[in-house]
């Protein structure tokens, strides 16, 4: 059977609290033979590296997400620095910029909050950027809505790390202006959706080299399991997707795509290690 890598998975998220054991079980009985658990803040990190430690397929990424910003501290590096000695902490983030839901828009709201928060946001996000660099790791990037600041805040970093803009949503054109950066893409269960044939379109332009699979879950479950809870094990109908938009077998699509992570994620450890 062909396997898989779900190159980004929230696993310490209360929606598996009461049966993690079984949702391994099922990844490994689908073929999904490595799991990075991505963190969203210290803690959630933290959580991420205990489960990298418990489970040994699973690892783990440590970062601070930007929609949590405002409640980062001022100088998250040297909490950071010290969890990617880890040896299965394999990457930096989740990090990067999100405009989607301001401050102004609520009530009470201000112009000036908003200013604050991107602020918050382009600090923490310089940070991770800072720590992947010294540190030999690359990043898990999240964007929305702030493309061409995500852009433009990474291009000091490049040739010192390189990003995956995980659950890419984007043009074609968008695309190739992270592969100019020398960063990847991962494509989730939206791949399945019939109203995405942006996601399937860009699934069909990349070079083979330089895309990835993930579930995000628990968010995003591909159909048929389209509004319930997602787990790693949906990786294969993740792949079954992507692999009739390129027309590839999965045996092709499981060959590049585990060794696209691997060249990325350094610290991921081949199965047949």
């Amino acid at each position: 059977m062909p396997h898989f890598f779900d190159t980004h998975a929230h696993l310490d998220y209360p929606d598996y609290a009461l049966d993690l054991p079984e949702i391994i079980a099922r990844a490994r009985a689908a073929g999904i033979t490595r799991i990075i658990s991505i963190g969203t803040r210290l803690d959630s990190s933290e959580r991420a590296v205990q489960l990298a430690e418990r489970y040994p397929e699973v690892y783990a990424a440590i970062g601070w997400h930007p929609t949590e910003a405002l409640e980062a501290p001022e100088d998250l590096r040297p909490a950071l620095r010290a969890l990617a000695r880890h040896p299965k902490v394999v990457a930096i983030g989740e990090t990067g910029l999100d405009y989607h839901h301001l401050p102004s828009e609520k009530p009470g709201g201000t112009a000036d909050d908003d200013t604050r928060y991107k602020q918050k946001q382009a600090d923490i996000f310089r940070q991770q950027l800072e720590i992947a660099s010294e540190s030999g790791l690359n990043c898990v990037i999240h964007q929305r809505t702030a493309f061409e600041d995500t852009l433009e805040q990474m291009r000091p970093f490049i040739g010192r790390t390189r990003g995956v803009f995980h659950c890419f949503g984007e043009t074609v054109a968008r695309m190739e202006q992270v592969f100019a950066m020398g960063s990847l893409v991962s494509f989730t269960g939206i791949v399945t959706f019939k109203n995405a044939q942006n996601v399937r379109d860009a699934v069909a332009a990349a070079p083979p080299d330089r895309f990835m699979l993930e579930t995000d879950c628990p968010y995003l479950a591909p159909v048929p399991y389209r509004g319930k809870r997602c787990e790693p094990a949906y990786v294969r109908e993740i792949a079954e997707a992507v692999a009739r938009v390129r027309g590839w077998t999965l045996e092709e699509l499981s060959a590049a795509t585990e060794k696209t992570a691997l060249d990325f994620f350094r610290k991921l450890s081949s199965p047949a290690a």
